[in-house]
């Protein structure tokens, strides 16, 4: 569907299903340089199980309008501000890798706007390396070529899908290559620049669980252990032989993370 928020004209994915805002609602936030597309595997999974999904296209990325946001900080507000425009008051928030930071930071600012966090493949901070900062300055096709591999453990590289016939890394590379010119760049320096992730996390007073991924290159697993031990309270799963596109490479067992979660 398609919604006005702060003026622009925003993609949201609902899963292939009618949204309910009085239903149980589920928001995905995407990643750097990613898209709705991220969550294939779960929107549609949740969707047809009934809950209410948005998995938006953030702004300026894929089929959303307006420009893409400068800071961690921005895109929460704006996280909230798509609530108010589809009239859901309370949400349940999945955020995957800057996803995750963004989501650390609605329910910091809008502590009333969140049921419960669920974080995959993320952590307090996401420094970025200055090599990669320059290649998706300089040469963006490389940089997506580099993330993707990257982001994929050995499944991911043998083509092993859940879906037949789809391969991650051709599907990886065709996500971030239908995003404009200089959205990753801008989300990644959004991630340099965040840091205030300890301190969210300790301000957090809502269930959380963290999935981290075994194999994680982009994310090392350590980082998010050091993220769950800086919340006051935290379920850890982790998916053994998964890199960081975890809800991509190891879709059932991270939908089967998630789902006794949002019961409970």
């Amino acid at each position: 569907m398609r919604v006005e928020v702060d003026g622009a004209d925003i993609f949201v994915s609902t899963g292939g299903r009618p949204f309910d805002p009085a239903g149980r609602v589920l928001l995905f936030i995407h990643g750097s340089g990613q898209s709705h597309l991220s969550w294939l595997l779960q929107a549609r999974f949740f969707a047809n199980r009934g809950w209410s999904v948005l998995a938006p296209d953030l702004p300026g990325h894929n089929l959303s309008g307006g420009e893409a946001l400068a800071s961690i900080e921005e895109m929460a507000d704006w996280c909230t501000a798509l609530l108010d425009a589809v009239g859901v008051g309370k949400a349940i928030i999945i955020g995957h890798s800057q996803g995750g930071l963004i989501a650390l930071e609605v329910a910091r600012r809008h502590p009333g706007r969140t049921l419960k966090l669920a974080l995959i493949g993320s952590a307090h901070a996401i420094p970025v390396a200055e090599p990669l900062l320059d290649m998706a300055r300089d040469a963006e096709h490389k940089a997506f070529r580099f993330m993707v591999s990257w982001s994929h453990a050995t499944e991911g590289h043998r083509h092993d899908h859940t879906v037949p016939g789809q391969s991650h890394l051709l599907f990886g590379n065709q996500v971030m290559g239908q995003n404009r010119p200089g959205v990753l760049l801008t989300d990644l320096l959004a991630c340099n620049t965040y840091t205030a992730g300890k301190e969210a996390a300790a301000a957090i007073n809502c269930p959380v669980l963290l999935i981290l991924a075994e194999r994680d290159r982009m994310v090392p697993k350590k980082f998010g252990l050091e993220l769950g031990e800086a919340l006051p309270e935290c379920r850890v799963t982790v998916i053994p032989d998964a890199g960081h596109f975890l809800q991509s490479e190891k879709s059932v067992e991270t939908n089967a993370a998630l789902r006794p979660f949002f019961l409970d």
